[in-house]
């Protein structure tokens, strides 16, 4: 069984790419973003949270449907930049943080999980979705964006992490979208 890839892994890329997914340039990425904040069923959020926050570019644009938003990823090179892209957002906070060996001792009304679920194993999975659950409040949203491709690195597949979350029976699927590249599910805590 492959294990959840490590912090090192993704120090590893940032510091031979301080954007190496082209989350600041690539039209991909932007209409990507673009579907993710379309799919928010009722924002303003009271308090969200954000499951690898990277380099910050979804955070910021997150941060606008949101009183307050806490932002976390495993790469304090990633962080680093993310803090500067939202010095000007002061309800934004950022952590580093690696679910789910770690996870805030706080309840949220929106959980946002974007391309990060493939990077856990089954075991790990398992355990951050228990994490996510309890800190969802009843009625809160859980978001979940993942790319479909192949990416033999990965320990799981996006389409293997969004058919998991559907078995939760405490979450209501709302709402999917499937595009040539990635696969977005809204769910809804009961």
């Amino acid at each position: 069984m492959q294990q959840s890839l490590p912090p090192s892994y993704f120090d590893a890329l940032y510091s031979a790419d301080p954007d190496p997914w082209k989350f600041e340039t690539s039209d991909y990425e932007a209409n990507k973003y673009q579907a993710t904040i379309a799919a928010l069923p009722r924002p303003p959020y009271r308090s969200a949270f954000e499951i690898g926050g990277s380099i910050g570019v979804l955070t910021a644009l997150l941060a606008q449907h949101c009183e307050a938003l806490l932002s976390i990823d495993v790469s304090e090179i990633a962080q680093r930049r993310a803090i500067e892209r939202c010095r000007d957002l002061p309800h934004v906070q950022f952590e580093l943080m690696r679910v789910p060996q770690q996870y805030p001792n706080q309840m949220f009304d929106l959980v946002v999980l974007s391309e990060v679920g493939y990077y856990w194993c089954w075991e790990d999975l398992a355990l951050a979705q228990q994490q996510i659950v309890t800190s969802l409040q009843p009625g809160g949203h859980l978001l979940l964006v993942h790319w479909t491709q192949p990416a033999p690195d990965y320990p799981l597949t996006g389409d293997a992490v969004h058919e998991s979350f559907l078995q939760i029976p405490t979450l209501r699927h709302l709402n999917s979208q499937r595009e040539a590249t990635y696969r977005l599910d809204v769910f809804e805590r009961v």
